[in-house]
């Protein structure tokens, strides 16, 4: 059962990384910055597949209900945050041209501040 659930978040964070990897290059591409960009990142990766539908396509599959489905859902969801706000945070510092040290620094911070705001 774990492999299976490792699985599915392990297809689940490559698709929305993807989709995240593949808004920041439109992002870019558009030249957006600040605000715009966050706005556009956040409804591009929403149209992408975003976060609700996988999850609830995985409480479906293993037949949750209840308490128990709301709970799973809820703290997928928290999980797939982060992991597009860590993959917008990397491609923003791929943009900036960050590394070692900086970049780190960079993305831990873009991510908490990412959390926050939600």
């Amino acid at each position: 059962m774990k492999t299976l659930i490792a699985a599915l978040l392990a297809t689940f964070s490559f698709t929305t990384a993807y989709a995240a990897d593949d808004c920041a290059a439109q992002a870019a591409e558009k030249k957006l910055a600040g605000a715009a960009k966050t706005s556009f990142m956040k409804k591009c990766t929403a149209d992408a597949g975003g976060a609700g539908s996988a999850c609830e396509a995985t409480a479906d599959q293993k037949k949750l209900a209840g308490a128990a489905r709301n709970s799973f859902i809820k703290k997928c969801e928290a999980d797939a945050k982060g992991t597009q706000a860590g993959a917008a945070c990397e491609a923003t510092a791929k943009e900036k041209k960050l590394a070692g040290a900086a970049k780190t620094s960079f993305v831990k911070k873009c991510v908490a501040d990412a959390q926050a705001a939600n």
